[in-house]
């Protein structure tokens, strides 16, 4: 890891984990290009020269660095005090009092921390994401993937929001890209065949019994005869060119997946790097365009996610671990409605961390499956103290700081029954675990 303490504010982060080869995501300073090395900020109030390395290095990543430098190939440990200078610049203080607690709590030395914390109070928060590296040549980039015209498909899986897709699919049928089919997955409870008569799209629609998302996005791929595959959800719009600025942001890096930035008026404030390119730290399955390549070399969507969360974070990050290029790109924009009735609103909760029912688990299993396959029990337990005293409270105050920190509060209130939920959802990860992941290979 490249700082130790981001183990307790990004415990199930992608970049905490080297990729196949042995490597992570950051690169060596020396071997970045002149142009944006002179955009990063050499921080020398670190202890060590390592830590400052180690800053450049986040700083390239997080400010949207996307090339061939040398990466890390292991991280050494850091002074105490370069750790807690280091989430002062980056986090709020909110958290920075979090670690120290946690820490303490821990049993770690509270004279050595208490020092390094303390002498570290001068340290003022970053606002480094301000000044994102740009890329001037993309306005004038000639995508000679746009010109060949290659076969995409958008793969919509549908439940009971006829309304909503009737929007999705017009604001298909005015892309400017043109050469793309259409493969709906319906598991609507009424099935309305002559609901897709009036479209004009080259349009394929398969009615599946079962509710069941992944399975059907698994079904679609399947069925796709594009090389590249396009997932979207059944409560989005897009602008005409939202197929085209995909295929431009994939060439244009070189890339194996173009994740697109999706903007919602509920839920979570928009983050910032969602203006910039990107190294893509997440996978949205309602709004990215994946070589069908991908696929074929790590298989399709694990179906132990079936009715619950994080099938597409756990997709992503096979992308990652495998060494596939996924961008964040900031021009392939959709707007999420998420409307609160059907889709996978009527298969589980709004979130991963929040319960439909008092004696529901928390998080949802599948949450906890993920976590703690990839990054194993320990860090799995830090993203629960992180994320579940934050998830108390509804999912529409999630923008709201001071109903979250009141969350948080109430979490000590009601820790029995919280404790008694996440001893829950731990067992029943505990048995898909058991039972291994569900992954088919591409037919």
């Amino acid at each position: 890891m490249l700082f130790e303490f981001l183990k307790y504010l990004q415990p199930t982060h992608y970049f905490t984990l080297p990729r196949q080869a042995g490597h992570y995501i950051y690169p060596e300073p020396e071997t970045l290009p002149k142009p944006i090395m002179d955009r990063l900020v050499r921080d020398n109030r670190y202890q060590s020269a390592r830590a400052t390395r180690y800053d450049l290095a986040w700083q390239a990543v997080h400010l949207g660095y996307i090339g061939d430098a040398q990466t890390l190939s292991y991280t050494d440990m850091l002074p105490l005090q370069d750790q807690y200078h280091f989430i002062r610049k980056y986090f709020h203080k909110a958290w920075v009092a979090y670690v120290l607690g946690l820490r303490l709590i821990c049993f770690n030395n509270p004279f050595r921390e208490c020092r390094a914390w303390w002498s570290t109070r001068h340290v003022r928060r970053s606002s480094y994401e301000a000044q994102p590296i740009a890329y001037s040549t993309w306005d004038d980039f000639a995508s000679g993937l746009l010109d060949m015209e290659p076969k995409v498909s958008v793969i919509i899986p549908t439940l009971n929001r006829y309304p909503y897709l009737k929007d999705v699919l017009t604001d298909l049928e005015q892309q400017d890209y043109t050469h793309f089919e259409v493969i709906v997955i319906d598991q609507s409870d009424h099935f309305q065949a002559s609901f897709y008569t009036e479209f004009q799209l080259d349009l394929k629609v398969k009615r599946q019994e079962e509710k069941a998302l992944w399975r059907a996005r698994n079904t679609a791929i399947n069925q796709a005869q594009g090389d590249y595959l396009l997932f979207f959800d059944d409560d989005s719009r897009v602008a005409p060119n939202w197929i085209s600025m995909h295929l431009r942001g994939l060439d244009f890096f070189k890339a194996d997946v173009s994740s697109g930035v999706s903007l919602s008026k509920v839920g979570a404030e928009v983050p910032a790097h969602y203006s910039f390119f990107k190294v893509s730290d997440q996978l949205d399955t309602g709004n990215a365009l994946i070589k069908k390549a991908v696929f074929e070399r790590i298989g399709l969507f694990d179906r132990q996610f079936e009715k619950q969360r994080m099938g597409d974070g756990e997709f992503g990050l096979r992308i990652y671990l495998n060494g596939f290029l996924n961008v964040s790109n900031p021009y392939a924009k959709r707007l999420h409605l998420k409307v609160g009735s059907g889709g996978l609103r009527e298969m589980g909760s709004w979130d991963a961390f929040r319960t439909s029912t008092w004696n529901a688990p928390r998080p949802i299993p599948s949450v906890l499956y993920f976590f703690r396959r990839y990054f194993g029990n320990q860090q799995a337990t830090y993203a629960l103290l992180r994320s579940v005293p934050l998830s108390i409270m509804p999912y529409r105050f999630k923008k709201n700081k001071s109903m979250r920190v009141l969350g948080g509060l109430l979490s000590v209130v009601l820790l029995p029954l919280i404790f008694f939920q996440v001893c829950k959802s731990w067992h029943l990860a505990s048995v898909k675990l058991k039972q291994g992941p569900l992954i088919d290979t591409l037919e």
